[in-house]
């Protein structure tokens, strides 16, 4: 027996094979629900007591075009970036200070940034929109507003989780070598944080892109996204083969971005040569 075929690598073998059985078990438990609004979404009839669909058509998506599911999806993407740029942006920014100190009255602070998830989100979305209205902001200016906001205390998190295991000793490296501020940014804070970063962007994309109240409330009719659309289908269409393509609509855009991010999570770390290089 080699050396490599030791306990000690037999154990790791079977750890990995247990993570990757693990995984499809999981995926197979988050995609089972997801096979019904498949079949539903190209169902031309599907009557009881077939298992299956006994007919198979497109005439779903001319309905859900019709409905207005195209445009809706794209208002859904641009508004669900926009929100998550800006949150991120913002997150991370008060994170970092917030972190090391920067922030008088940092408790005050980090409370006012959980404040959106304390407060009863449809009493607070009825006492903004009243400000929003009387400001005369537009509608779409002020659901991105609310929707960061709501995004904060996310983003805020996940980059204080990311500050909180930052070596800022990379940094003082870096300008002792010579690097400007741009440099520092670009070429060492970046890279250490831009998978905190790619998650806290996925979350604040998922609270637009799954928002029904704000958008309702604070758009009043002007801002009309894929969850308006989906939920006005399935209220009034009558077409389940139509709702559940239009479901299924809103659903692939988070998993897929999900999977990149999980993608980009599992980079390899680049070393401290390479980061202060």
């Amino acid at each position: 027996m080699t050396a490599l075929d030791g306990p000690l690598t037999r154990s790791r073998g079977a750890g990995k094979a247990l993570r990757r059985l693990l995984a499809v078990a999981l995926a197979v438990w988050f995609a089972l629900p997801l096979l019904p609004l498949l079949l539903w979404s190209f169902a031309d009839r599907w009557s009881f007591p077939s298992v299956l669909p006994t007919a198979f058509g497109l005439r779903s998506l001319d309905q859900a075009v019709a409905f207005g599911a195209l445009p809706a999806l794209g208002r859904s993407l641009v508004l669900s970036v926009v929100v998550a740029v800006a949150a991120t942006l913002i997150g991370a920014l008060a994170a970092r200070a917030l972190t090391f100190g920067a922030v008088p009255g940092a408790r005050l602070v980090s409370v006012l940034l959980l404040a959106p998830i304390a407060l009863p989100p449809f009493a607070a979305v009825l006492g903004v929109n009243v400000v929003l209205l009387r400001a005369h902001v537009p509608a779409v200016i002020g659901v991105a507003l609310v929707l960061t906001v709501m995004a904060l205390p996310y983003t805020a998190f996940v980059m204080r989780t990311a500050y909180g295991a930052y070596d800022r000793s990379y940094e003082e490296e870096a300008r002792l070598l010579g690097a400007g501020r741009l440099q520092v940014l670009r070429r060492v804070q970046l890279p250490m944080i831009a998978p905190a970063l790619a998650r806290a962007a996925f979350l604040a994309f998922l609270v637009a892109w799954s928002d029904y109240i704000v958008t309702l409330i604070v758009g009043g009719g002007e801002v009309v996204t894929l969850p308006l659309v989906v939920a006005s289908a399935a209220a009034g269409l009558g077409n389940d083969a139509a709702v559940a393509l239009m479901s299924l609509s809103a659903v692939a855009p988070p998993v897929l971005l999900l999977v990149g991010v999980l993608a980009f999570g599992r980079r390899r770390p680049r070393s401290s040569k390479e980061v202060s290089a």
